[in-house]
């Protein structure tokens, strides 16, 4: 039999084996971005935990007879909690520390696309609908706190949504991402909470606070654009490279033959940024405009329903005071013939 400290030494070598195998990646090609999956814990436990409490939320109200729309369910689960899975477990997962312009494609899924996603799937609603009284207070609670009336002040998102990728490439954070896993799998989950907090209150469908009127929603979405160009072509156009020690000792290694120059992945990783920055922005048009239309149908409605609720008062009171005239009148003639 081996001694523990054999096995140990033995594990201790497996480990270090599949981590230099690891660190050695083929060329990356679209398919093994598509393909080649491995798991982060903090995401892999997110992803699962988010999902479960959604679908057990779903599977409560059928059980009770009430109805969840289909699409909000596709939106949270498949949408936005699968692109977070493919943003950080897929092969984009794997190379987002091998190359910048892959990482900042995770990035505006992330940041953008997986919060829009959320916000549309209306979790909190349907907490609100199917947790117990307790639980159901202390989520009122936190929602009627001054700390998540402060944090989704839209200026404040606004702010924090907007300098979050500044302070994440132009400090040492990106850097300390690069050479820590915590940090790194950190990184991705605040990228989604700032999205969330400044996307929620724009296109959610929850009652949560910092909701405005569709005129300064529709202004905040387009001041974030030029945000991402300019952070864009100032990633295209400056010469300092971005995590310069980490891509360089990777250059050193096995995958020197195929990776890019670091400057050329630098540029197209901004370029990335300032494409799909716009282009999601129209999305974000997109549904903002379909919901204003939405919400003024509603809106217009209701104010029928209260025209007509009115009007029929008005007869009714009009018939009501024309009965009471023609009684008072009949017994008026009835006294002057007596």
């Amino acid at each position: 039999m081996l001694s523990r400290h054999k096995v140990h030494s033995v594990l201790t070598a497996l480990l270090a084996l599949s981590a230099d195998a690891a660190e050695v990646l083929p060329r990356f090609t679209l398919g093994r971005a598509l393909t080649g999956w491995g798991i982060d814990p903090i995401p892999f436990v997110v992803t699962v935990w988010a999902v479960g409490l959604y679908s057990l939320g779903v599977a409560v109200l059928h059980r009770r007879g009430d109805r969840w729309p289909i699409g909000r369910t596709l939106s949270f689960v498949v949408l936005g909690m699968g692109s977070f899975a493919v943003a950080t477990m897929s092969g984009l997962g794997i190379y987002d520390t091998t190359l910048l312009s892959v990482h900042m494609v995770q990035h505006m899924v992330l940041s953008m696309i997986v919060p829009l996603a959320l916000a549309l799937g209306a979790p909190v609603t349907l907490a609100l609908r199917t947790l117990p009284p307790t639980p159901r207070r202390w989520l009122l609670v936190v929602l009627h706190s001054r700390v998540a009336k402060v944090l989704s002040f839209p200026p404040l998102a606004f702010v924090l949504y907007v300098a979050s990728p500044w302070a994440l490439y132009f400090s040492p954070w990106y850097d300390a991402s690069l050479s820590s896993s915590f940090v790194h799998q950190m990184m991705h989950i605040h990228l989604v909470l700032v999205g969330t907090l400044f996307f929620w209150p724009l296109m959610g469908i929850d009652p949560v606070p910092g909701r405005v009127g569709y005129p300064f929603r529709v202004l905040l979405v387009i001041m974030t654009l030029p945000f991402h160009a300019f952070l864009g072509v100032t990633i295209m156009g400056q010469t300092t490279l971005i995590g310069e020690e980490h891509y360089q000792e990777l250059r050193e290694g096995p995958m020197g033959a195929w990776l890019p120059p670091m400057l050329e992945d630098q540029h197209l990783a901004g370029g990335i940024l300032w494409a799909s920055g716009d282009l999601i922005g129209l999305l974000f048009f997109g549904v903002l405009f379909v919901q204003w239309v939405r919400s003024s149908m509603k809106e217009a409605t209701r104010e029928d329903r209260r025209l007509d609720l009115a009007e029929r008062r008005t007869r009714s009171a009009g018939a009501v005071t024309h009965a009471s005239a023609r009684g008072a009148g009949d017994d008026g003639y009835d006294a002057s013939r007596d």
